[in-house]
């Protein structure tokens, strides 16, 4: 049986080696679109920090890995899936045949419409080419902007403040992290950053920059100013443009059911490319972090061995270290219609606490400077666990997470376990 992955990010790279356990004599080829070992991109800001080199980067250290593997590593970007005839055909004119695919193409970074972001002085931060352009403009005391703070844009943030360059923030939404935390803890972000010397601007959008070396930008804000280097992380997309004219459904990214699989025989999907189901919202979702990608890929490549093996689901999930600041959101952060919530605020200390309930049960919440309620806080929403009269006491302080917790989903598993004890007997 021939099985291709397209993509040999982590997602790709656990495929495989899951396939090569359990089909030692089948062929396995995976694609990549860089001309690079497979590599994390979540390396990538240690590697501009300093702690670590390119071959830091690498998934894998050994150069002959997947060679002893027998693991064909081809180079190449995919174009198209011809999914009746089962060919996959990419730019530089080769096409490979599948009976099994996985497509783990992960993101790709969104470029917005702004004048002048083809200049060399304008640079994403999302491959190790993008990683080496931008090592050579941020020196020490280097003026950079940074066109975005959301998620990965505060990854990057962090990577750069650590190189000593003068930072300037800008940000389009009304706080930092919009998409993961609400107004009150990506204010407080804002805040903790310009304390470490970031300069940010949120409710501020760069309008265009004008080539030249120093670069000007010019700002929603009225002003314009000269920087040494601009880096764009404007957000990510999944990459799925090449599925276009494909019949696999799609919606943000390539919908699977439980087992990876997606609507067309033989074509599975995993990582930051796929949208899942996500039992917190009951909703499908596309969940981009690595702990899920790597899940799913072992999911999607059990089940094209032959083996049927469930997907857990995905929950909207996110940690996030800003300059020592640590913050999360879990769930539906945002809260739900006809909900509750219970906030805990200490601006002084940089503490914030947000939990947001539907009925007894806790379906989202924020936290930051706060990481003892961490693993709490995601068994609860993941577990959907009801609360009974916790809900009133969290509502009144939501610290006492520990105690509810062992209260409440302690007593839950006991019962269901004695509920299945029960139906064997």
């Amino acid at each position: 049986m021939k099985h291709v992955i397209i993509g040999n990010g982590p997602a790709g790279v656990v495929a495989a080696e899951t396939l090569r356990k359990h089909r030692p004599r089948d062929e396995i080829a995976l694609i990549g679109d860089e001309p690079v070992r497979p590599y994390s991109r979540m390396a990538i800001p240690y590697l501009l920090i300093g702690n670590i080199d390119e071959a830091g980067t690498y998934l894998r250290k050994d150069p002959g890995h997947f060679d002893s593997l027998n693991i064909r590593q081809v180079v190449g970007r995919v174009t198209a899936i011809d999914t009746v005839a089962r060919r996959i055909a990419l730019s530089e004119g080769q096409s490979l045949e599948y009976d099994r695919c996985l497509i783990a193409t992960g993101s790709v970074p969104v470029k917005p419409p702004i004048p002048g972001l083809d200049s060399p002085f304008v640079h994403p931060c999302w491959t190790l080419h993008d990683a080496r352009n931008i090592m050579q403009l941020a020196k020490p005391g280097a003026r950079v902007l940074q066109m975005g703070a959301g998620f990965i844009g505060c990854i990057i943030l962090e990577a750069l403040a650590q190189r000593g360059v003068k930072l300037t923030v800008v940000e389009m939404g009304d706080r930092m992290v919009p998409r993961m935390m609400g107004p009150g803890a990506g204010g407080m972000i804002k805040a903790w950053c310009e304390k470490q010397g970031v300069r940010v601007f949120t409710g501020t959008r760069v309008e265009a920059i004008e080539p030249a070396s120093p670069v000007r930008a010019r700002l929603s804000n009225g002003t314009t100013e000269e920087f040494d280097l601009v880096i764009q992380a404007t957000g990510v997309r999944p990459n799925i443009g090449f599925l276009s004219n494909s019949p696999i459904r799609c919606l943000q990214g390539v919908l699977t059911d439980e087992r990876q699989k997606t609507s067309v025989d033989g074509v599975y999907a995993a990582g930051d490319c796929a949208e899942a189901f996500d039992v917190a919202s009951g909703t499908t979702i596309v969940s981009a972090i690595q702990p899920n990608a790597v899940d799913q890929a072992y999911v999607a490549a059990m089940n094209m061995a032959g083996r049927r093996v469930a997907s857990r689901g995905v929950t909207q999930i996110n940690v996030l270290d800003t300059l020592g600041l640590v913050s999360t959101s879990f769930g539906q952060w945002q809260g739900v219609p006809d909900g509750e919530h219970a906030e805990l605020v200490d601006t002084q200390h940089f503490r914030y606490l947000r939990l947001e309930f539907k009925d007894d049960v806790l379906v989202g919440s924020n936290s930051l400077g706060m990481t003892e309620h961490v693993g709490v806080l995601r068994n609860l929403v993941e577990g959907q666990v009801r609360l009974g009269p916790w809900k009133d006491q969290l509502l009144k302080d939501p610290t006492r997470l520990m105690e509810a917790y062992l209260a409440t989903a302690q007593a839950q598993s006991q019962w269901q376990g004695r509920a299945r004890g029960t139906a064997r007997s």
